[in-house]
């Protein structure tokens, strides 16, 4: 999301066509999103995919105030990031602080919405194509981190959005999660805006789950809304994902915001 980001799609393939559905706000009609994409994990057998979705309540991490600052150098030198070690983060990262590979239990973004809670109009809507579409596309070998970056571009009215709902729809392998949390940073030119932190708690083994978490927007003063239109992509955000308190998901965007009220 746009402070509060939303998740991180790209195919397995890199660009690929995804479905979408958007029914606008008007204060958002000339907002759009670019360079979605979906992160590549293997697909869960046929029978998996059948099952009904798992409906979870999804909770705000407690606070987390005093923790010592970290850098991400120091980061990159440890075996295993922690939730406290990325809290600690002053700034956006440069590169990623887990590998692709570190997802070892398959977790795999689906369908994704988002609404805005004043008004309850959708913002936009995006969903994963099935697996056989995918499979029929071009296998060209593409960089691994292809689809862990997202590109945004909103309308300066969505700054000034007060709370966004947001619907998550996610699968998992065959392994069972006992602890599933999500911490996303904002900044704006290496300044902190806002820190979200999630916990969606135990995943069932080959199950697909979903999920609404609520992100209160900070109040941002017109002078700062103003530099942020005027510095296209200087908005920036780290999305990282923990299972048992330890770092196995990394993703990253920018923002822009013109083209509107």
């Amino acid at each position: 999301m746009v402070i509060g980001e939303v998740d991180k799609y790209s195919t397995i393939q890199g660009k690929e066509r995804i479905s979408r559905r958007r029914q606008q706000d008007p204060r958002l009609r000339e907002g759009s999103r670019r360079d979605m994409s979906f992160s590549g994990t293997k697909a869960l057998s046929s029978s998996a995919k059948n099952q009904d979705t798992v409906g979870m309540k999804v909770k705000k991490a407690p606070p987390s105030e005093g923790l010592p600052a970290t850098t991400e150098e120091e980061l990159l030198k440890k075996e295993t990031v922690t939730p406290e070690d990325v809290l600690g983060l002053q700034k956006i990262t440069q590169n990623y602080l887990c590998a692709p590979e570190d997802n070892v239990y398959n977790i795999d973004f689906t369908r994704f919405k988002i609404r805005d809670m004043e008004s309850g109009a959708i913002l936009f809507e995006i969903t994963k194509p099935p697996s056989s579409d995918r499979d029929q596309g071009d296998k060209k070998e593409v960089d691994s981190n292809a689809g862990r970056f997202v590109r945004y571009q909103f309308t300066p009215a969505f700054l000034r959005l007060r709370q966004v709902g947001a619907t998550v729809e996610f699968t998992v392998g065959d392994k069972p999660i006992n602890s599933f949390r999500m911490i996303e940073r904002h900044y704006f030119r290496d300044q902190l805006l806002k820190s979200f932190d999630f916990e969606f708690g135990f995943c069932i083994p080959s199950s697909k789950n979903t999920c609404e978490h609520i992100y209160e927007f900070p109040q941002l003063s017109e002078e700062l809304i103003q530099e942020m239109v005027t510095r296209p992509y200087q908005t920036q955000s780290d999305s990282f994902y923990f299972v048992d308190n330890k770092l196995v998901m990394h993703n990253k965007a920018d923002y822009a915001y013109g083209n509107g009220p």
